[in-house]
This record gives structure tokens, sequence and C-alpha cells, in this order.
């Protein structure tokens, strides 16, 4: 091996602020990074795949829930873990984009809040202790998708 440049990264474990699941879609990173800073999650375990939190919702096969799942186990042991962030966001591939619903952004949000609810309400069976937020991000910002609600708030 050679050395291409010199960094020094922290040695020390850390403790992890929560365990955020999202899409690799990088259209969104600033915005999720932004988002992440915005709650008090300074340092996550980041656990991106196409689709995000749709892996917990509506997997297209078992084993990508179970993946996601033990991902989230291990920040809990390896790093403490206690919260998860759920995120979904506007025109993912991974439910046929924004063509899927006719360009209609309405009823693709109603659609993503349907998700967040049941990949939520999976997350609690599965892990009682985790304490569960979500997120819906599209090209204007970041909503907060409360429980059991049909609104969406725009984070402050």
């Amino acid at each position: 091996m050679r050395e291409i440049f010199h960094f020094d990264s922290p040695r020390e474990k850390y403790r992890c602020d929560a365990s955020v699941v999202s899409c690799f879609d990088d259209r969104f990173d600033t915005v999720s990074r932004k988002l992440l800073k915005r709650i008090g999650v300074v340092q996550p375990d980041a656990i991106r795949i196409a689709g995000g939190a749709k892996a917990l919702a509506s997997p297209e096969e078992e084993f990508h829930r179970a993946f996601v799942l033990e991902q989230i186990h291990k920040s809990i042991r390896l790093h403490g873990t206690e919260r998860a962030i759920l995120m979904l966001h506007s025109d993912c591939g991974a439910y046929g984009g924004l063509a899927r619903f006719r360009g209609d952004t309405e009823a693709e949000a109603a659609h993503n809040r349907a998700e967040l609810g049941r990949a939520s309400e999976f997350l609690k069976a599965a892990i009682p202790s985790l304490t569960v937020e979500c997120f819906f991000l599209n090209f204007e910002g970041a909503w907060v998708v409360d429980e059991g609600s049909t609104d969406r708030r725009q984070v402050p």
C-alpha cells in the first residue's frame, strides 16, 4: 500500500446519537446532513441503502428487512444507540419515482407517510427500547412525520 494523504482519525470509541436509515440518493445528502445537525445527531451510524426505510416498511425481499434490522442491532451493541432516524425522500427510484404517482407530490407524500408509519411500527415491535423518529425529504426541505397523524410539519 501507498499512502495518498495523511489524516489522524479519532481512535476512541464513540457513542452514537442515532442509527440513521436513509437512501443513498446523493440529491438528498446535503438536506439529510443539515437535518441531522438540526435535530442534534452529531455522531450517526449511517445505514444508507436504496429506498432507505422502505426496507423496513415494504421490502422487496425479506432479507432486506433482516439486513437493516441487524445493522441497527450492531449500532446498539457497538455504539450504544438508543435512537433511530428513518427517512424517505421524494422521487425515490426504489418506489418507482415521482412518475409512479403521476407527478402528484401530495399523493407521493401520503404514501411515504404511510410507509414511514409501517417502518416505525415494525422497528418499535422489534426493538421496543428504541426511540424512532421519521422524516420525509423533498426538494424544498425536510418534514417530520408525526406518528398517528396525517400532518407533516417542516423541520424548523
